[in-house]
């Protein structure tokens, strides 16, 4: 009985034995991506860009016109020299381009910014009149824009920063009976020279403009 009970406890041993063997626990594996798959597949972790806002303009921006704006001929400047009450006043730029002043007589203004025709009147005053002038130029009026063809009262007119056509229309009485409605043409003259389009009511003008508004056809 004894070495049969040896035997089974034995077999029992063997067979418990070779199951163990059998299994194994599982076991995590973890493999770094390699640049192939990285390529392939992407960064796990990256992010998608933020969208860039798109800015859509539904009409004609107005222009401004500050420190690079161009003088010309019928421009109105105050004209400011520190310390030198007899020089500060209101000056036009006249027909040929040029400013008049005491001491100094005539100085170029035409194509120049305001900043620009200050530095000239110092140059001029330095020479010989003020050792250290301090001048400052400021623009007092605008030089008038002209409207011509279908309105009410075609002629000369005073600039108004951010004037749009509609507004010049406005300012000339309104549209004749003939007149085309829907946009007109423009004349403009800056530093490049003159062009000349055809624009939308929105559009806007500057000082020394010319808008023709023309007739339609039925």
């Amino acid at each position: 009985m004894r070495g049969a009970r040896a035997v089974i406890l034995c077999l029992l041993a063997a067979l418990a034995l070779a199951g163990c063997m059998r299994r194994s626990a599982p076991v995590a594996v973890v493999q770094p991506k390699s640049d192939l798959d990285s390529m392939t597949y992407g960064q796990a972790h990256a992010m998608a860009p933020a969208p860039v806002p798109v800015v859509y303009a539904d009409a004609p921006l107005p222009v401004r016109y500050d420190g690079a704006y161009r003088l010309d001929a019928g421009d109105r400047l105050r004209i400011v020299v520190y310390g030198q009450e007899g020089l500060t006043n209101t000056y036009a730029i006249d027909a040929g381009g040029s400013i008049t002043m005491p001491l100094i007589g005539s100085v170029p203004a035409h194509g120049r910014t305001p900043a620009g025709l200050a530095a000239g009147i110092s140059a001029k005053l330095r020479n010989g009149f003020i050792r250290e002038p301090s001048v400052a130029v400021e623009i007092e009026a605008y030089r008038p824009f002209f409207i011509l063809g279908e309105v009410a009262a075609p002629g000369q007119y005073p600039y108004v920063p951010n004037m749009s056509v509609e507004s010049a229309v406005a300012i000339a009485g309104g549209f004749s009976p003939r007149a085309r409605r829907d946009r007109v043409t423009l004349t403009h003259t800056d530093a490049s020279g003159s062009s000349r389009v055809v624009v939308p009511l929105g559009t806007a003008i500057g000082p020394g403009d010319t808008v023709l508004v023309g007739e339609r056809w039925f």
